[in-house]
């Protein structure tokens, strides 16, 4: 079954009901998608509910199906967006003509080719919508957008100050959602930047008895005509010599080059819930199989009793925790506490992500061809073809996305066949071989790639299993649904706050994995 992502036009986006609306799919009409050109037959697909991403990043999930229809031309939707920032920031977007385009994801396995190399799909599956920055028919952009009624702005004076713990309590409790609710931690400190004032102001001594007081009165009189007057707003408007009158603020934005919370490994595999109570559980697993044979006339059918053992599942807690005064949490800014937690769930990320990988790599088989040098284009291919017939061969299921560390996707996006590029890119554009350096999502001779910052060191560079093929359904990540964050005020008057939550990685069939061989 094969993959295709291809844009179309957003017709309508409302910001006050907050929704968008468009066509997704448009019938019997040639345009440009993630694997060249691509033509939809009519009724080739259902019209069937599907979450909104952002940039087809199924992490960014921005809305969801309010309604949608098809016809004989194609097929429209309209999408109910949430309400946090990256859904106002779409909607804001969508309204500017920033981000407009609506991109399909399409799985299927009926087509045609014709003559012109355009790939005419006569049946598929649509597993998601995309809001694109970059539809491949530049002309399609929003037709209409509603007006915003009722906005009202919002000062300072109208929003409640944070409450603050009372006194004598020793726990706060809270629940905070899975890796993927950084945006969440993000809306918070956005509100917070625009509630509270910067650290810092004036605060500077002033020198050379230049005041802010004496500022505004020499500048009255210079208005009169004091040409005294006039010499001394002259000397203070000299930020040099005058710091005292030309503060320094502190931005309430943080840098951090350290970490997010992108899982690709985690998204490389199938998904589960973890079971409610145990640190280990159980899967039947069959491990004989009933035979068939053919059988003579009146002859003994052929009889090999099923058998089934349990696959037992360790479950694995992750956990960080950091301590610090209660006078840092009362009276600095807001500003610590968000991106404090927004980094925890970053490291809790980049935690349970090098735990799949890790799982991924061991219990992968090795490819029997070893390559010194990262592939050409021509081993490449090989080492799919290779490692999709080993996966197939080992677990009857199909090979159907490959993991990468970062320095084997740097040479894929080089990579082409007869100047063709192997590597179609699904993020941020979707244009058949358009790469960019953020390009992290994409194609890759048929398979679906995602790549991974969050590898061992004896993985960080070309070494064995820094590319792994692999059916999804071979290997589950289980994890809780939710996040604990618990803060106690212990006696020496400080806090502990603890971000955990627990997860369990089944390898259900060792050969679903195939690794390159760079030995």
């Amino acid at each position: 079954m094969k993959k295709v992502i291809t844009p179309i036009a957003i017709t309508a986006a409302d910001s006050n009901s907050r929704t968008i609306t468009g066509r997704i799919v448009t019938f019997e009409e040639t345009g440009n998608a993630s694997i060249g050109k691509v033509q939809f037959a009519k009724n080739s697909i259902q019209a069937t509910p599907v979450l909104l991403n952002l940039e087809h990043d199924r992490t960014r999930r921005i809305g969801k199906t309010l309604s949608i229809q098809a016809s004989d031309k194609g097929i429209d939707a309209t999408f109910k967006i949430a309400n946090t920032t990256a859904g106002t920031d779409a909607l804001v977007e969508a309204q500017e003509g920033l981000r407009d385009g609506f991109s399909v994801e399409v799985y299927f396995d009926e087509y045609e080719t014709l003559k012109d190399g355009t790939v005419r799909i006569l049946k598929g599956e649509m597993t998601g919508v995309a809001l694109t920055s970059e539809p491949a028919i530049r002309s399609a952009r929003v037709a209409e957008v509603a007006a915003t009624e009722g906005e009202t702005e919002i000062s300072d004076s109208t929003i409640e100050p944070e409450a603050q713990p009372t006194e004598g309590e020793d726990e706060v409790e809270d629940t905070v959602k899975d890796a993927s609710t950084a945006e969440t931690v993000e809306a918070a400190q956005s509100v917070t930047a625009n509630v509270n004032a910067a650290v810092g102001g004036w605060t500077t001594k002033p020198r050379l008895e230049f005041t802010a007081a004496k500022y505004l009165e020499n500048t009255i009189r210079a208005s009169l005509g004091d040409e005294n007057a006039r010499q001394y707003v002259a000397a203070a408007d000299d930020t040099t010599d005058n710091a005292g009158l030309v503060p320094t603020r502190q931005l309430t934005e943080v840098i951090n080059g350290l970490a997010n919370t992108t899982r690709s490994a985690v998204d490389s595999i199938s998904r589960g819930v973890l079971p409610d109570a145990g640190m280990s559980f159980e899967i039947p697993k069959i491990t004989t199989m009933p035979t068939v044979a053919e059988t003579a006339e009146a002859g003994t059918p052929s009889e090999t009793d099923q058998a089934s053992s349990f696959l037992s599942v360790s479950v694995k807690k992750y956990a960080g925790q950091q301590t610090f005064s209660v006078e840092l949490l009362d009276r600095t800014s807001p500003l610590f506490f968000n991106e404090l937690l927004t980094n925890m769930s970053a490291a809790y990320a980049k935690a349970t992500d090098l735990a799949v990988y890790t799982a991924l790599a061991s219990g992968a088989t090795a490819d029997a061809t070893t390559l010194t040098t990262y592939p050409t284009a021509s081993e490449l291919l090989g080492f799919v073809s290779r490692g999709a017939a080993s996966v197939y061969s080992n677990t009857q299921g199909f090979a159907r996305n490959i993991l990468a560390n970062t320095s084997q996707w740097a040479n894929l996006m080089t990579l082409n066949d007869s100047g063709r590029p192997i590597y179609m890119a699904a993020q941020p554009s979707n244009a058949g071989g358009s790469v960019r350096p953020d390009s992290i999502r994409g194609n890759v001779a048929g398979l679906d790639l995602y790549v991974t910052a969050n590898v061992p060191s004896a993985n960080d560079t070309d070494k064995d299993d820094s590319m792994l093929i692999i059916n999804p359904t071979a290997y589950t990540w289980y994890e809780s649904p939710t996040y604990r964050l618990r803060a106690d005020v212990i006696a020496s008057g400080q806090v502990s706050v603890s971000v955990y939550g627990y997860g369990a990685i089944a390898t259900k069939i060792g050969a679903g994995a195939f690794g390159i061989n760079k030995t």
